[in-house]
């Protein structure tokens, strides 16, 4: 049975991850990464720094990190603990639960050693989508203790044609989120001025930030143009039923907000201040859009399973 505890529990990890994957993106954005130097738990070789902005936030980041990994800690031995003698029907959220834990742990990793040995562009661009997986596992972990009704869930079919669509969705956005890390950690977003047309040109030259700018605008369109054949695809082969139609719709809207917000990033290149807000406000929306896509792929394959199973 799925206590009131259980799921604050759930929540708290679920906001805290949040939390984590916008101060990371606010390090980045700000240019923070080095505000504590070369050292790691400490920041500058104290537990409480000098103040400087950068250390602030580079700080704040890690220190938003470790109350998260406590609370993902404490989540999965709470899952363990409750449903680990009924493991024929609650497998499911120790699979969210232990992921959340994994990908906490190696982003942390990854964190620490990006302080302690820096890396290259491609790689730090990892650390975004190893703390956007974690935010999707505590995000599950949510959304399965909702949908839990005295130990069972509602149940409807989803056709076989509908998961392998929503897989390759999920692969494709996770290709695009990483364009845009990678944008943002080779401090590229100004290879593009103006937009839909980049620097005034439908095709522009391809050299430098522009190159990998313009990739990720075409990437970023054609994502929307396959969440909306998912959409179209789901209500065609469910009759327009509920069930994955509504979070499906959800995707709808929310990559369009992405867009915009993509075009309001580009609008605010010249004034940092604003820039830092949209940045951190096309993060935000694209962790949602994420979250629900991963949703849908999980629920697709498992009332899948049980359907074809009869």
């Amino acid at each position: 049975m799925v206590t009131g505890r259980f799921r604050t529990l759930a929540i708290a990890s679920c906001i805290g991850m949040l939390l984590v994957l916008l101060a990371g993106a606010l390090v980045t954005n700000t240019g923070s990464g080095r505000g504590c130097g070369d050292d790691w738990p400490l920041c500058n070789g104290k537990f409480i720094p000098s103040y400087t902005l950068e250390s602030l936030i580079e700080y704040s980041h890690r220190l938003v990190t470790g109350f998260e990994g406590l609370l993902v800690l404490a989540a999965f031995l709470a899952t363990y603990r409750l449903f680990r003698s009924n493991k024929a029907d609650f497998k499911e959220p120790l699979y969210y639960a232990g992921g959340a834990l994994l990908f906490t742990i190696v982003q942390a990793l990854m964190g620490a050693a990006a302080v302690l040995w820096p890396q290259s562009p491609p790689i730090m661009a990892i650390h975004f989508g190893i703390s956007l997986l974690a935010f999707a596992a505590t995000l599950l972990l949510v959304v399965w203790s909702y949908r839990v009704k005295n130990g069972r869930q509602a149940v409807f079919t989803v056709p076989r044609s509908v998961y392998p669509r929503v897989l390759a969705v999920c692969i494709f956005c996770y290709v695009v989120v990483y364009l845009g890390a990678f944008i943002r950690h080779t401090e590229s977003a100004g290879g593009c001025l103006g937009w839909p047309l980049c620097n005034g040109q439908v095709i522009p030259e391809f050299e430098g930030a522009t190159t990998i700018v313009f990739i990720h605008r075409v990437a970023g369109m054609l994502l929307g143009l396959s969440i909306l054949g998912l959409y179209t695809h789901i209500r065609r082969v469910t009759n327009g039923k509920a069930g994955l139609l509504i979070p499906a719709g959800w995707t709808v809207l929310l990559v369009v907000c992405q867009v915009l917000s993509g075009a309001w990033l580009t609008a605010t290149l010249t004034n940092e201040n604003w820039f830092i807000f949209t940045s951190l406000l096309h993060n935000l929306i694209i962790t949602g859009l994420f979250g629900i896509l991963i949703d849908m792929l999980i629920r697709s394959r498992r009332l899948q399973e049980r359907t074809d199973n009869g």
